[in-house]
């Protein structure tokens, strides 16, 4: 698989940007590199019919959210409220941080 650099980090808050989910905003709740997919809570919720095993006795149909693809999603930044892009900026202390395109502010996991 080709994967890519993801500047979407797990706890960062996205917006969807296409599918049935479109306009939402959540938090991601895990990166898969590998596949350049974020699953994110309360979007792209499936349902998935599941036999009576020992971990879950009832069975039933389980609610669970699936991965989205880095594409569709766009970053959120907290300051100014808004769907950004962003650009890397390096720190005197040498550490490198990712800051709004917008209005500047860096932009904290």
């Amino acid at each position: 698989m080709n994967s890519e650099k993801s500047h979407i980090r797990r706890d960062d808050k996205v917006k969807v940007l296409t599918g049935k989910d479109r306009g939402k905003i959540g938090k991601v709740l895990k990166v898969i590199r590998k596949e350049n997919r974020v699953v994110v809570e309360n979007i792209n919720k499936v349902k998935r019919h599941q036999k009576p095993n020992f971990k879950n006795t009832q069975g039933g149909i389980i609610e669970s959210e699936a991965p989205i693809h880095l594409s569709n999603v766009q970053l959120m930044c907290n300051h100014c409220l808004n769907p950004i892009r962003i650009k890397m900026k390096v720190l005197e202390d040498g550490k490198k941080v990712r800051v709004c395109r917008k209005c500047n502010e860096t932009i904290e996991a």
